[in-house]
């Protein structure tokens, strides 16, 4: 259990917050992780937490080799991968922070270079990173990661918008570099759409759903423009799958078309907004890369999206290739519930279709007299003149 008090009251503060983490920490700060999981109500913090301390551990985390193991630029991918991968952990909605921790501290053996770490948080809109140089020869090395692990907690505390009575134990030679980037929403949009950051929630629906499941039941779409057929789709497939949160998906990168533009993106959000429903616009068009994105998630489809799935045209006309991407989305726990669509002019549902036996338990229909959508967003645009 922390000793300090101003560290156990900060803790608990973070956990009374609904922020959620995950933290990438190499080098030091190990007792901060401790200090987060010894008091009660971690699980409600406490996403994930990955210690890197190999090459090839660091290299496989941030997807490429760093130049430098202990540097800003690292920190910033450490804390740039942590945020992505907090979204992909944490509940519907619940804002995260993504942490990153460098560090090269007291050793066994004399170091020539300077004592020192980098510490970086990443949330929505903002990325902050600290360096610190620690007088060598001052301090053993369990000092040197006490006080990198304080350091550490007080930026999750900021990151977290948590007030903390924080006692520095820094030398007055030992002053922090600290700078940080404010984002606004467009540039948040740019980088979803540039690949940095992999969605964008806009939890429009928070409070009128009161479900603690992380399952999320996802009906992805382009909704241009948004109808009471697709309103009507989600409430009935949440009725059918119980617990779970629902939410629409627009992807900003479209298979076979331009991207979408920031205005775009804002635009189709805004009918969101105005009917009180969450929205999360990701980068991936295609379902076995949204599988991934979004693990053990129900996603609602129409019987035309089924043909395409289990179509082997679009896997190069093969049936293996077909199966293979199928079962990897399975096992991601992910399924599909499926609702009846028009399809060529005929009025289609998934039992019209033939799903290969080992994919037939990811698939449910959704009745026809539960839903039955005769109306489409193509058709309203064509009406508009659009």
């Amino acid at each position: 259990m922390p000793s300090d008090s101003w560290i156990r009251a900060t803790v608990e503060a973070i956990h009374a917050n609904p922020t959620q983490a995950v933290l990438f920490l190499s080098g030091g700060a190990s007792q901060a992780l401790g200090w987060l999981i010894s008091v009660p109500g971690a699980s409600n913090t406490v996403l994930e937490a990955v210690v890197p301390y190999s090459r090839i551990s660091m290299a496989q985390l941030l997807s490429k080799m760093p130049t430098y193991f202990v540097s800003q630029q690292t920190a910033e991918d450490m804390a740039l991968s942590a945020y992505n991968r907090a979204l992909k952990l944490s509940r519907p909605g619940f804002p995260v922070v993504g942490v990153g921790f460098t560090g090269s501290l007291a050793s066994l053996h004399p170091k020539h270079g300077d004592h020192r770490f980098f510490l970086s948080t990443r949330t929505s809109d903002r990325h902050w990173v600290s360096k610190v140089t620690l007088s060598k020869g001052f301090r053993t090395r369990e000092e040197e990661d006490k006080i990198s692990s304080q350091i550490l907690l007080k930026a999750v505390a900021d990151a977290c918008r948590v007030s903390s009575s924080f006692v520095s134990e820094l030398s007055d030679s030992e002053v922090p570099d600290d700078c940080e980037k404010l984002f606004t929403e467009d540039q948040e949009l740019e980088q979803l759409i540039n690949g940095e950051i992999s969605m964008k929630f806009y939890p429009f629906s928070s409070g009128k759903y009161t479900s603690n499941s992380e399952r999320k039941i996802i009906l992805p779409g382009s909704f241009n423009p948004l109808h009471d057929g697709h309103l009507k789709l989600l409430e009935v497939a949440r009725s059918i799958c119980g617990d779970g949160f629902p939410c629409f998906e627009i992807s900003a990168i479209n298979a076979d078309k331009p991207p979408l533009t920031v205005s775009q993106i804002k635009d189709r959000v805004k009918q969101f907004e105005k009917v009180g429903e969450t929205v999360i616009i990701s980068n991936q068009p295609y379902f076995y890369k949204k599988a991934e994105l979004f693990p053990g998630s129900t996603f609602v489809i129409g019987a035309d999206t089924v043909e395409r799935l289990v179509n082997v045209k679009y896997y190069g006309g093969s049936y293996d290739a077909m199966l293979k991407v199928l079962l990897g989305c399975k096992q991601t726990g992910c399924n599909f519930l499926v609702g009846g669509r028009n399809v060529g002019g005929v009025f289609k549902v998934l039992e019209d279709f033939d799903i290969p036996n080992e994919l037939k338990d990811m698939f449910i229909s959704i009745p026809e007299d539960k839903f039955r959508m005769n109306i489409s967003s193509t058709e309203i645009r064509s009406k508009r003149g659009i």
